[in-house]
C-alpha cells in the first residue's frame, strides 16, 4: 500500500508501507511533524477546508479536546523538572555548554481537588506547537490532563515501580498522556522526558522554548544523524535515571511531598514510541538500568538489532507487514518476548492524535477517509482502551509478578490483537 500523494508532504522522501514500519517513513514523518506539516498535509490546510462550510458571518468555535479517563483507583499528580547535564555539552547546539532537558514525573497522589490541574502541554511550548500544526488555535483548545499539579504522592501503597517514556522523533513528552495517565492511575510513576532539539518544542522555566534543530535527515536505514540522535536519547535516559536516585538518596531538588518516598527504581522498565521505542531497546542494550522494555511502532537501530536483549521486550506495531529491523532481533530476544499487531492502526495511532483527530476531524474539514488514512480504521476509543490493557498487564506481569493471561495468546475478547511470531 501507499500513502497518498498529500502525504508526506512533497518534501519528505515517500516510501512504500509493503515494508512495515519503514525506517525511512518513522524518521521522515517525525520530521514533518516538527516542522509542523504532516496532518496539515493529511488533511489540507484547515482554513480552506473548514471554510468550505462555513456561511457569510459564520464563526465556528474552536473544540476542546478531552483526555480518556483513565480506568484505575488511584488521583493523579504531576510535577515537571529541568535538569541539567553537566557532564555534557549539547549535542546539537554547540553554544549550549550543557545538555538541559525537562522531564515531567506522573504518581500516585492523594485527593488535592483544590490544585490545579496540569495542561497537557506548558503555555509557550503550546503556542508553537499550534502555530507550526494542524491543531491551530482558532480550531482546536489543548485540553487538561487528570493530574494536579504538585499534589502530594500517596504514600499508602508504598514503593511503587518506575516507567520511563520517551517521545516519538519530533514529539514531545506529552506525546502518549493517555498511556500515561492509565499505568499511573494504576500505581505506577512514570517519568516523561522530552529529548531537546529532537522534540519538536521544549519549554523551560521562565517561558524559554527551545525548537527542534536536529540536522536534515537523509532517510537511509544507517542515517547518521538518526543514529546520533538514539546515542543522545540513551544517554538522556541514563541521565535521568542517575538524576532521580541522587534525588531519591539525597532528597534534593523540591519533589511534592512524599514522592521521593514512593520511587522504587530498582524496578524500573521503559516505553517509547517510535523513536523512543528503539531508545528503549538501545538504552537496555547499552546497560541502562532496565527490567523490561516496549516499543510502540519503532524501528530499531544501532547494534542491539544484530545483539539482542536478554530482558522482556515488547513490540506493539502498526497494522503492517513486519519491519525488517524486527524482522531482524527476533531471534536474538532472548528473554520474554512478543510482538502484538493491533488491527485498524497507523504509526501515529500509538500517540493522544488517537483520541485527538476523532475530535477534531469535522472541524478540520477531515473526511472519514482521511481519518483512516492517519489513525487507521480502528475506532480511537477502542484503540486506546486496547493499548492501555495491553501495557498495563505487560508492566503488571514483568514489574509486579502479576499474572497476565491477556500476553499469552490470542482472544476473542480482543479480536484486533494478533500475536506475530507466536507467544514464545
Amino acid at each position: 500500500m501507499q500513502r497518498p500523494a498529500s502525504f508526506p508532504p512533497s518534501s519528505t522522501p515517500r516510501t512504500s508501507r509493503t515494508t512495515g514500519i519503514s525506517r525511512r517513513r518513522m524518521v521522515t514523518t517525525g520530521t514533518a511533524f516538527a516542522a509542523g506539516l504532516g496532518v496539515t498535509a493529511a488533511f489540507g490546510t484547515p482554513a480552506v477546508a473548514s471554510s468550505l462550510r462555513r456561511t457569510p458571518g459564520d464563526v465556528q468555535p474552536p473544540v476542546r479536546l478531552v483526555l480518556p479517563r483513565p480506568s484505575g483507583p488511584h488521583a493523579l499528580g504531576t510535577v515537571a523538572l529541568h535538569l541539567s547535564d553537566r557532564s555534557r555539552r549539547d549535542p546539537w547546539i554547540a553554544a549550549r555548554p550543557v545538555r538541559e532537558l525537562m522531564v515531567q514525573l506522573w504518581y500516585p497522589a492523594r485527593s488535592a481537588a483544590g490544585l490545579p490541574r496540569a495542561p497537557w502541554m506548558t503555555g509557550q511550548a503550546a503556542k508553537v506547537f499550534q502555530q507550526t500544526g494542524y491543531l491551530l488555535p482558532e480550531y482546536v483548545t489543548l485540553p487538561d490532563t487528570h493530574a494536579r499539579i504538585g499534589a502530594a504522592a500517596d504514600t499508602r501503597g508504598g514503593r511503587r515501580p518506575v516507567i520511563l517514556c520517551s517521545h516519538g522523533h519530533g514529539q514531545h513528552r506529552s506525546s502518549s498522556t493517555a498511556l500515561v495517565e492509565e499505568l499511573v492511575s494504576h500505581g505506577y510513576v512514570v517519568v516523561t522526558i522530552d529529548h531537546t532539539y529532537d522534540a519538536g518544542q521544549v519549554e523551560f522555566p521562565g517561558g524559554r522554548v527551545e525548537k527542534y534543530a536536529m540536522p536534515p535527515l537523509t532517510g537511509e536505514d544507517d542515517d547518521p544523524t538518526i543514529l546520533k540522535a538514539v546515542e543522545v536519547r540513551v544517554a538522556d535516559t541514563r541521565f535521568v535515571l542517575e538524576e532521580l536516585s541522587r534525588r531519591v538518596r539525597g532528597r534534593r531538588g523540591p519533589l511534592p511531598h512524599g514522592l521521593g518516598d514512593i520511587l522504587d527504581l530498582s524496578r524500573t522498565a521503559m516505553l517509547g514510541h517510535s523513536l523512543g521505542g528503539a531508545t528503549a531497546a538501545s538504552a537496555m542494550a547499552a546497560g541502562v538500568p532496565i527490567a523490561a522494555g516496549a516499543n510502540l511502532d519503532g524501528s530499531l537501530f544501532g547494534p542491539v538489532v544484530t545483539q539482542g536483549l536478554r530482558k522482556p521486550f515488547l513490540l506493539m506495531s502498526e497494522d503492517a507487514d513486519s519491519n525488517p529491523s524486527w524482522a531482524e532481533i527476533w531471534p536474538r530476544l532472548r528473554g520474554w518476548r512478543r510482538h502484538l499487531r493491533l488491527t485498524g492502526t497507523r504509526h501515529f495511532s500509538y500517540t493522544d492524535y488517537e483520541t485527538f483527530m476523532p475530535q477534531a476531524a469535522a472541524r478540520l474539514g477531515a473526511t472519514d477517509e482521511q481519518l483512516a488514512e492517519f489513525i487507521g480504521p480502528l475506532d480511537g476509543t477502542r484503540g486506546i482502551d486496547v493499548q492501555r490493557r495491553f501495557l498495563l498487564a505487560y508492566f503488571d506481569l514483568h514489574l509486579r509478578g502479576r499474572r497476565a493471561p491477556v500476553l499469552e495468546g490470542p482472544s476473542p475478547q480482543y479480536p484486533e490483537v494478533r500475536f506475530i511470531g507466536g507467544a514464545g
